[in-house]
This record gives C-alpha cells, sequence and structure tokens, in this order.
C-alpha cells in the first residue's frame, strides 16, 4: 500500500460506482422495488463511513507487520462489502426480468 491518502481515494472510487450503478437500475428500470434499492444504497453509504474511518485509525500503529495486515484486512473487507451490495443489487435486477 503506497498511502492512506491513496488507499480512502480508493474507498470513496469503489464505493461510489456501487453506488452509481444503484442510481443507474433506479433510472433505467421503472419496475424495479425502489426501497429494496434505497436499502442497497444505504448500507454502501454506511459501510463507505465505516471504512473511511478505519482507514484513518490503524490498529498497532508501532508494529509495521500489525498495520500492514490491518490495511490488507480492510482492503478485503472493502471489496466484500461491495461485492455483497452488488450481488444484492443483481438479486433485484433478477425478481424484475423474470
Amino acid at each position: 500500500m503506497a498511502s492512506v491518502r491513496n488507499l480512502k481515494k480508493d474507498i470513496d472510487l469503489i464505493m461510489s460506482l456501487a453506488l452509481s450503478d444503484c442510481f443507474y437500475v433506479l433510472e433505467y428500470n421503472s419496475k424495479i422495488d425502489e426501497e429494496a434499492v434505497y436499502a442497497i444504497a444505504g448500507e454502501i453509504v454506511q459501510k463507505h463511513r465505516e471504512l473511511r474511518l478505519r482507514a484513518i485509525h490503524p490498529d498497532g500503529k508501532d508494529n509495521t507487520k500489525l498495520v500492514k495486515e490491518y490495511y490488507k484486512s480492510l482492503v478485503q473487507d472493502m471489496l466484500k462489502a461491495t461485492d455483497t451490495a452488488l450481488e444484492k443489487l443483481s438479486e433485484e435486477v433478477k425478481k424484475v426480468a423474470s
């Protein structure tokens, strides 16, 4: 990892792309359950805030190995949260498509 600043930018980018997918679905699919999609968007925003706070306050600042593992797990959590949100969004779209 290069810097915390770049990590925060990555968090912003990944989570905003997932959020924009939610709004894209709302805009171009009139049959979709809007409440479910808004709930997914809310989860994305909540997770974004949590990840940003975690990026600022790492555990074990004195031990570089702990810090590296901490940020590695943060990135994995970010990707997992985004994947989960997009899977939920996909399920909502599939409900309407069939």
